[in-house]
């Protein structure tokens, strides 16, 4: 062989490889994005009480931060429409809903659900509470407007529950879908008063007050997690709900007023 055919080939050689060597690493499992597009190697769906939508944004951060290659996604609604959604088939991944009845109803969806955090409710006022509101009584004043939650939505069964326990009649003006909604009519002044849970108040303190009602009084609510059976990310999604009782996501809830499980 002439060394000019031997360097030739060895050239050429040398070229393959390297051509190879990029095509290997696109192809890999490896790395935690895929190399040509950027994107994550998993994107998570997690359907959430809207009461969650604050500190999950802090919380999904905090998760995608220890789980580079992993991509939380949020859909927040009240517990009952999420319930909806997850018998329509709707694609997702997870669910954490404020109360353990929704979560109770869908056991042939979910796999076993834990709870991973407690709320608690407070009547939520206007900036300075121009209505002198100092508890439950006040509401059932006729010259208040009260937005209340609908009695399907956990908020609005706890409203219910803690009302009627202390024989009180509370006319609401309007009955809203989930608490953020609640909030929002008090907030913009459209309301006088509202019952929230604590953490929803304490979301909005530049244009809400909350006047806090005695623990003999008040409900507890509960937030359990559970994976979906649809979900097509099943390793992922339980890695998820099981950071939520790990010690970072307890830091932010708490951090948030939810109390511990």
């Amino acid at each position: 062989m002439s060394p000019t055919f031997g360097g030739r080939r060895l050239a050429a050689t040398a070229l393959t490889a390297a051509l190879l060597v990029p095509l290997a690493a696109c192809g890999s499992d490896g790395g935690s994005e895929d190399s040509a597009s950027g994107a994550p190697d998993t994107k998570l769906t997690v359907l959430a009480a809207a009461s969650l939508t604050d500190v999950f944004a802090t919380a999904g951060a905090a998760y995608e931060k220890e789980h580079p290659g992993t991509k939380v996604t949020f859909s927040f609604a009240g517990s009952q429409e999420l319930a909806a959604q997850v018998e329509q088939g709707a694609p997702a991944d997870a669910l954490v809903t404020a109360d353990t009845k929704t979560m109770d109803g869908l056991t042939s969806e979910t796999g076993t659900p834990t709870v991973i955090a407690k709320n608690r409710l407070v009547i939520a006022t206007g900036e300075g509470n121009p209505e002198k509101i100092k508890g439950l009584g006040d509401l059932t004043d006729s010259g208040l407007k009260v937005v209340l939650a609908a009695p399907e939505v956990p908020v609005g069964r706890y409203s219910k529950q803690i009302l009627d326990a202390q024989k009180l009649t509370v006319k609401p003006v309007s009955q809203e879908t989930d608490v953020r909604a609640v909030l929002s009519k008090v907030a913009l002044g459209e309301a006088d008063a509202g019952l929230v849970y604590r953490t929803d108040a304490a979301s909005d303190m530049d244009r809400v007050d909350a006047v806090d009602i005695p623990d003999a009084q008040n409900a507890v609510a509960s937030y359990p997690a559970a994976i979906l059976r649809q979900s097509k990310n099943t390793k992922a999604a339980t890695a998820f709900v099981k950071w939520l009782s790990g010690p970072e996501a307890q830091k932010i809830l708490k951090n948030a007023g939810f109390q511990q499980p």
